[in-house]
């Protein structure tokens, strides 16, 4: 009889101690509810780097995970009670392969929730909606004191004038971001380099001579190393010029989904200009619900 009475109580206390386990299980497994990102205007990005959504709980960003398909809407699943008390919505460029568990610099789009929804776009980046500017075409970097009457095959973002002035009205770009100058060419877009500040040269001068150094405004003469289909000196006249908002680092070679400003080429030389006009439904956006 004493031996049954053991048996019993041992059962009873592996029930318990399962039942316990089990409730601990349930305690620790977090409740999931589903995030769905419903955007629009991105692009893919290079190999090296993907999208990552973000919450805002209590001040701190909480991943949603990442992405690299540029195809809405998108469903994840996060934490319940941090999506409940979350206020906003970040979408960061990040490398593919990343260990910082922060969101970069390269904050793309952001949006307060109200309610289950929240309204994203590019403000996080900068403000353009007054966006303007002009550029002239002209070749300074291949004079050595004259105009050698090719001035159609350089391009240059400002006002002519000895030196050039800037005339950009766009904004101040937050770190992780950078202005890049394009023309069209027969093959595709052509850089003329990236840029922060207007009344400087840009980074690089792929394709300038070297005869003279370029004007203090970001440009690009197109005489020297011409990509595969183009033949240079590029004829710049009635061709489309762009100014994009490009990430950084950024590793693709084509320009980003951003695109503030477009014009085309008139047929006049400086001291002529052109204008740029705005193409801001270039800009990604959309909505993020909860």
């Amino acid at each position: 009889m004493m031996i049954k009475k053991m048996s019993l109580a041992a059962l009873m206390l592996g029930v318990l101690v399962t039942s316990c386990s089990s409730d601990d299980d349930k305690a620790t497994t977090p409740q999931l509810d589903n995030l769905t990102l419903n955007l629009d205007g991105l692009e893919a990005l290079g190999s090296n780097y993907v999208y990552e959504g973000w919450i805002i709980v209590d001040g701190a960003p909480v991943s949603t995970g990442v992405f690299t398909s540029v195809t809405f809407p998108q469903t994840f699943q996060v934490n319940a009670e941090q999506l409940s008390n979350a206020t906003q919505f970040v979408l960061s460029i990040e490398p593919a392969n990343d260990t910082d568990p922060a969101p970069s610099d390269t904050k793309l789009l952001a949006g307060d929730f109200s309610g289950n929804t929240a309204d994203v776009n590019t403000g996080i980046v900068g403000d353009f909606s007054s966006a303007s500017g002009m550029f002239f075409l002209r070749t300074p970097t291949d004079e050595t004191g004259m105009n050698n009457g090719n001035d159609e095959n350089g391009v240059w973002f400002g006002t002519p004038g000895m030196p050039p002035t800037a005339n950009f009205n766009l904004p101040t770009l937050p770190e992780g971001w950078a202005y890049e100058g394009w023309v069209v060419g027969d093959s595709g877009p052509l850089s003329t380099g990236t840029f922060t500040a207007f009344d400087t040269a840009d980074n690089a001068a792929p394709f300038s001579e070297t005869m003279q150094a370029g004007p203090p405004i970001p440009g690009e003469d197109f005489f020297l190393e011409a990509p595969a289909g183009e033949t240079f000196p590029l004829d710049v006249r009635n061709r489309t010029v762009v100014i994009s908002v490009e990430p950084v680092p950024d590793d693709s070679p084509a320009p980003f989904a951003m695109k503030p400003l477009v014009g085309t080429a008139g047929t006049e030389t400086a001291p002529a200009t052109h204008p740029f006009g705005q193409n801001l439904t270039s800009l990604p956006m959309g909505s993020v619900t909860r």
